[in-house]
């Protein structure tokens, strides 16, 4: 039988892409040729792509291989017919397992694993080993380095010894040097400070300039104000003499008409009697002329007592209309002026209803005192400083953060203090803001609190020099209970609190304030009425009684109630006299239409009659010698009664006039009066603004004190500080003198002179004990360096073997995690697609892995069956197995990378239909994946396969069997 000595077999890789190798050098293709001799030895030859040898190492044959990823005894890269055979019969789950560990590479990295965690450990024991070496040679090293010190000559010593006597003095110059820069930099700091201060006194000095314009403005205005009623008062006296003078003619022309209605009376007395003369003379005259004389006499008689009666009636009708038009204007003045009043009780009905609800409610809640919204206010400040909205919490309402040490003084506390009660103070304007839009939420309407914006500072200020101390009585400040330092600061700057005395009884505060002599600092005072006193004026409270710091609610509630019902029964006689006054209005607008009707009825009569009488008395007839001048008498009694009557009538028209001249004089003062009250109360309340100003005067002026004091201080400090640095800096000129003179080049030097005197201390005396011994120097220096040397490596390997372990320790523990997760990944996605591929058949199956105890479990069902019903691999018919192989193998495929697979025989045991399922979807994964070569190895026949550009069918000759056995027998 013919045999070779060796084998070649020649392999060809493409080389293009950006993972190339070396392509520089290769080129784009590579050439591996692999000779095997008879006894085993191989050897490599790897060519580029025009020939050239350029290795024959088998290291860089390894490295293309990891370049390419080519794995060569992995058996989803290569599946041998033996390793397929041992796969296909294999009935163990570990052995399921331990082929998928080994296909996924993750057997390589265990094993890497296990050998990193042994190598480890050797070189903890190494390490432990060395360190108790190392410990020895350190011993040994300081003793020969004792020794090897010791040997210093005397000389170097002394010129180490003046070496250290010139540091020395150059580190008392550097410490002097340290010792000056934290002084020239506070001196510069507090320089640069002094602008700050220089800026808040011209703030507050600009600010005191504004309050005293402000102050001066406001002053001109009460002038202006106080000129005006001063201008008002002399025609108010005018006014008031001119309606007094008006008074006077009224009260004249009315005597007029008392006399002229006393003389008409007379004269009609005297035409009576007239009448009654002429009567009994026309009687007797009557007898002698006829019946018809007579009868007409008696008519005309008659007309003129008519005309009497009717004129007496007139006159009587005229002044009770003027009474009944005097009583409605009267009556509409008393209800014009009743109305007013039953307004006002109104108002202070509903402010006193309000009042009482507030103090009902503030039984459970002192705050509802404050405001009905105060509650909710105070919850939301709280909520939005537990949130972080405001830098520092506003305090506020004042009045509930206040008490009162003598509850008398309560209602003279409300009045001084007003709108503050109810005033909230922040530290900021951000904090301001972020308040103003929480009480724009819960205010929805009315008046919101004021809010008082100014740094908090928690310490009380210093008063002592501008409050007002009396033996007596307190001031504000100390009748106050007040526990937070900010809300008294903030009274103080708000209304200077200290500066203002408390006195029970008015007379005694008059008596005390505008006295000759009135207690220093104090601006006013106040009564325990509210009364308001200054050094040249008071005022008057129109509060009655506290409302918000009196102690005993019940007793408030009873005071509301108590004048609720007081008003109720007022409102009750309000309606009751307005009903009867209009009443009244109505009944005399109903008589007055009434008489004045009577009276143009009446006028008509006596026109009627004045007509018949004419008429008659145009009659002639014989008169008698005694009666003519009788009649003469009478018409002229007549006519001084019509006189007298116009006279009378005229007098009662102009006492009419002078009437309505009167009241409408009266009404001129009375309005000219008010406008003055008016313009009086607005005075006062620019009195308050001016005092409120004044205040703020004194504010501003303190401030600027304040930072004038603290400016002062300031500047005393840099002084101080210029005097201080100046002494250093000669100090530290003399410690340079002397430095330059031991040691005229200047050192730096790092160490304390503290640390450089006490090694020149131990220096001396290791030089005197040097002098009195000595020893063998070249032996001790060469064991010295010796020691230091074995001592040098030996700590360096140390140092690398523990840096290693700890380096090795990180990456170990995380490479751990990294391989269970990949394990885990890899597990589920083989599963995944070990299902797709049975699904292909029709099967149905299930991968169990036990990564504890290393088993792999494969059950598969063919055809529809239930899930309950998969059964394991090994009752599977030679075919079924096969094909579930297949798929096994095609899911390790799947999951792992490998640029070509090779499967050798691997449809051997299976049937037709298998076989044929089998290849359809071994190609269908090499068709979907065209840039991984695929090379199956089989001894069926191929040709039924699709013709296609990317299948090529490769067909051996079959052997020759009989040469085989010739050749055997020959052998």
């Amino acid at each position: 039988m013919n045999s070779r000595s060796s084998a070649d077999v020649s392999i060809t890789l493409r080389n293009k892409g950006r993972d190339a190798y070396k392509h520089d050098v290769y080129g784009p293709a590579i050439t591996i040729d692999l000779r095997i001799t008879r006894e085993g030895l191989r050897t490599y030859k790897l060519k580029s792509n025009g020939g050239q040898i350029i290795s024959t190492k088998k290291e860089e044959l390894i490295s293309i291989l990891d370049n390419f990823n080519i794995q060569v005894n992995n058996p989803v890269s290569v599946l041998t017919q033996e390793m397929s055979k041992y796969f296909l019969h294999s009935k163990g789950e570990g052995d399921k397992y331990k082929f998928f560990m080994k296909a996924t590479q993750l057997e390589q990295m265990r094993e890497d694993f296990i050998y990193i965690k042994a190598t480890k450990q050797v070189t903890e024991e190494k390490v432990e080993q060395h360190g108790e070496c190392l410990k020895d040679l350190k011993r040994k090293y300081l003793e020969k380095e004792d020794r090897y010190k010791s040997l210093a000559s005397l000389g170097e010593m002394h010129t180490k010894l003046e070496e250290l006597q010139k540091q020395m003095a150059w580190s008392l110059v550097m410490e002097m040097e340290r010792e000056l820069e934290p002084v020239k930099e506070k001196l510069q700091a507090d320089k640069r400070s002094m602008g700050k201060y220089d800026e808040k006194v011209d703030e507050w000095k600009n600010k005191v300039e504004q309050s005293e314009k402000k102050y001066k403005q406001i002053q001109e205005q009460l002038e202006g104000i106080t000129q005006q009623v001063q201008e008002l008062q002399p025609k108010c006296a005018e006014l008031k003499a001119e309606a007094q003078k008006r008074n006077s003619l009224l009260k004249s022309c009315e005597l007029t008409v008392h006399r002229c209605r006393t003389n008409l009376r007379d004269l009609e007395k005297d035409k009576a009697q007239l009448s009654s003369r002429i009567k009994e003379l026309t009687l007797s005259i009557s007898q002698t002329t006829g019946a018809e004389s007579q009868a007409r006499a008696e008519r005309m008689a008659q007309i003129q007592a008519e005309q009497e009666n009717l004129n007496l009636h007139i006159s009587t009708l005229g002044q009770q209309i003027n009474q009944f038009q005097h009583a409605c204007n009267r009556a509409k003045e008393e209800q014009e002026k009743m109305r007013m009043e039953y307004n006002g009780l109104k108002k202070s009905i509903d402010t006193n209803k309000r009042k009482l609800q507030t103090m009902k409610s503030s039984r459970s809640n002192r705050l509802r005192r404050f405001g009905e919204y105060m509650p909710a206010l105070l919850s939301a400040i709280e909520e939005a400083y537990s949130k972080g909205h405001f830098r520092h919490k506003p305090r506020g309402p004042l009045g509930y953060l206040i008490g009162l040490k003598d509850p008398e003084l309560a209602l003279a506390v409300e009045v001084c203090l007003k709108y503050l009660l109810v005033a909230f103070t922040c530290d900021n304007y951000e904090d301001e803001k972020v308040l103003k839009g929480l009480m724009a939420k819960v205010y929805k309407s009315g008046q919101r609190p004021t809010i008082i914006t100014s740094q908090f500072i928690h310490h009380v200020h210093d008063t002592r020099r501008r409050a007002v101390n009396h033996p007596q009585y307190p001031s504000v400040l100390q009748a106050l209970d007040i526990e937070d330092p900010v809300v008294a600061n903030c009274l103080i700057d708000q209304k200077s609190i200290e500066s203002i005395l408390l006195i029970k009884n008015r007379t005694e505060a008059r008596r005390i304030m505008q006295g000759n002599n009135p207690p220093a600092n104090c601006i006013q005072a106040f009564s325990k009425d509210g009364d308001q006193i200054f050094t040249n004026r008071n005022y008057t409270s129109d509060q009655t009684r506290p409302n918000y710091l009196s102690g005993d609610v019940e007793e408030e509630i009873r005071h509301l109630e108590k004048e609720l019902e007081n008003q109720a029964g007022q409102e009750a006689r309000f309606q009751q006299q307005m009903r009867k006054l209009e009443e009244d209005i109505k009944h005399n607008e109903g008589l007055l239409r009434k008489v004045l009707m009577e009276q143009r009825t009446t006028k008509d009569k006596t026109t009627k009659l004045q007509f018949e009488l004419t008429d008659l008395e145009n009659v002639e007839e014989p008169q008698s010698e005694d009666l003519r001048p009788l009649e003469e008498e009478l018409q002229e009694i007549v006519a001084k009664i019509s006189s007298k009557r116009a006279e009378y009538e005229e007098a009662k028209t102009k006492m009419a006039n002078l009437k309505a001249d009167y009241e409408r004089a009266d009404q001129e003062y009375k309005q000219h009066k008010e406008n003055i009250s008016t313009i009086t109360e607005e005075a006062d309340s620019v009195k308050d603004e001016l005092s409120k100003t004044d205040q703020e005067v004194m504010k501003c002026k303190h401030h600027k004190k304040h930072y004038d004091d603290k400016r002062s201080a300031h500047l005393r400090n840099i002084h101080t500080l210029e005097a201080q640095l100046k002494n250093k800096e000669e100090n530290l000129a003399a410690s340079v003198a002397k430095a330059s003179e031991i040691c005229p080049e200047r050192l730096e030097v790092r160490r304390t002179a503290k640390s450089i005197d006490s090694e020149i201390n131990r220096l001396k005396v290791k030089i005197t004990t040097q002098q009195e011994q000595q020893g063998d120097r070249e032996e001790i220096v060469r064991q010295y360096h010796e020691a230091l040397e074995s001592y040098k490596n030996m700590s360096q390997q140390m140092r690398s073997l523990n840096s290693f372990i700890r380096s090795l320790d990180n990456v170990m523990n995380y490479r751990l995690q990294v391989y269970a997760d990949l394990r885990k990944f890899l597990s589920a996605r083989c599963k995944y697609y070990f299902n797709s591929m049975l699904a292909q058949r029709g099967y149905s199956g299930s991968m169990t892995f036990d990564h504890k105890n290393e088993t792999l479990t494969i059950s598969v069902q063919p055809g529809q069956g239930n899930k309950a019903d998969l059964s394991d691999m090994r009752s599977l018919s030679g075919g079924e197995r096969s094909f579930s192989t297949v798929c096994f193998v095609l899911s390790l495929w799947a999951i792992t990378e490998s640029p070509f697979r090779c499967l050798d025989e691997f449809d051997v045991y299976m049937d037709m239909v298998n076989r044929r399922i089998s290849m359809d979807m071994m190609l269908k994964v090499a068709a979907s994946q065209r840039y991984r070569q695929f090379i199956f190895l089989t001894p069926q026949n191929m040709s039924s396969l699709p013709v296609s550009k990317t299948i090529r069918i490769l067909r051996l000759k079959d052997p020759d069997r009989g040469q085989n056995n010739f050749r055997s027998e020959d052998q």
